[in-house]
């Protein structure tokens, strides 16, 4: 029997992500979409005929659909994802989960009390190569430092919300940032960071030559004067056992392609996996992976898969985890860990900021 979805948004990732996946997945049925966007609506009406298209997600019950995708905007991520989730409709959500502490709180609450499960969106976790990489942790022995970068050429999102920060909350950090981090902690397992060191830039994020083409959508051009979140975000993180990690993620840059980068030192040997995330067109290749011990590198084979595998992996994950008791609170505590490091990252950004504004002049 088919799981009845809900898709709530019908932005970019509702449209180019999820409902294709969910159309084409035989233990899938969208049967419901919900937009305030008129305009948004009438455009999925023209081509589906058979599914429920709403205005407003406090229309569903757990009697239309036993599963929502929420795929708003991030300032809606936590208030609508809430709200099903106290209703009693399971919620799968879109990164970020939450836009701070007290959001994670809330969705902590929500889930309590309208005892449906919460799974949130690691599209990292699901790649084949990043599960290669795993699988080889246990070959560098002592794990000592994770390097992690994600930097794109010309990468701005052309979505105006994303570089308004009463909307997105933050910007690279918390957009591609999140995967990172939700990458380091997936090789590191549950660990806590004693030392949390930022900084944050924004030399791209206003010229118009560095939005991302391929994404398209936005009413006013994103790349204007009001832009106002970061492009570029670095940290350097040290655990509570003395592993370091340091990430380093751009929206823009100075280089021609876009890239990933993960990288794990350890006492026996490094591990290094060069790819690119994401869905943009702009990469070089597929994924590669080596070890190198004792001043020989070693190739490591990879299965080639399309872009975007990683999301269908995720789908076809669904059922299971609905199905799983266990899961009950896994996402909350997973994103509580992950915001209090992206927290604390812009809080070291802002108190450097801070210290390095020029002296006021005496009159």
């Amino acid at each position: 029997m088919s799981l009845r979805v809900a898709v709530v948004g019908l932005g970019w990732a509702a449209r180019t992500i999820w409902l294709p996946r969910l159309a084409a997945h035989p233990g899938m049925t969208v049967t419901t979409v919900v937009d305030p966007s008129p305009a948004a609506r009438a455009a999925f009406a023209d081509d589906t005929a058979h599914v429920r298209v709403l205005s407003d997600p406090g229309e569903l019950s757990p009697d239309l659909v036993d599963l929502a995708i929420v795929a708003v905007p991030n300032h809606a991520h936590s208030s609508v994802a809430g709200a099903l989730l106290r209703r009693g409709i399971p919620v799968f959500l879109e990164k970020p989960v939450c836009l701070s502490r007290a959001e994670g709180d809330e969705l902590a609450l929500a889930e309590q009390e309208g005892g449906a499960v919460l799974i949130a969106g690691s599209a990292a976790r699901c790649r084949a190569d990043i599960l290669a990489l795993r699988r080889l942790v246990t070959s560098v022995g002592d794990v000592r430092h994770l390097r992690l970068t994600w930097v794109r050429a010309n990468g701005v999102p052309g979505t105006d919300w994303f570089t308004r920060h009463d909307e997105a909350g933050g910007g690279v950090l918390l957009d591609l940032g999140w995967h990172l981090l939700d990458t380091a902690l997936f090789l590191l397992g549950p660990v806590e960071f004693d030392q949390v060191v930022g900084a944050t830039t924004h030399d791209f994020v206003n010229r118009r030559a560095s939005r991302a083409a391929w994404r398209e959508e936005a009413s006013e051009p994103a790349g204007t004067e009001s832009a106002e979140v970061e492009d570029t975000a670095r940290a350097f993180l040290v655990t509570d056992s003395g592993v370091s990690v340091s990430l380093l993620t751009s929206w823009a840059s100075h280089a021609a392609h876009d890239s990933t980068t993960v990288e794990v030192h350890g006492s026996a040997g490094t591990a290094v996996l060069g790819c690119t995330f994401g869905f943009s067109p702009n990469r070089l290749g597929g994924s590669s992976l080596t070890f190198t011990q004792d001043g020989r590198i070693a190739p490591v084979p990879l299965d080639e898969e399309p872009v975007g595998a990683e999301y269908d992996r995720q789908i076809d994950a669904l059922a299971g985890l609905l199905a799983d008791r266990a899961q009950r609170g896994r996402a909350v505590a997973a994103a509580r860990r992950t915001i209090d490091v992206i927290e604390r990252i812009y809080e070291s950004a802002a108190r450097a900021a801070g210290s390095h504004k020029p002296e006021e002049v005496p009159a």
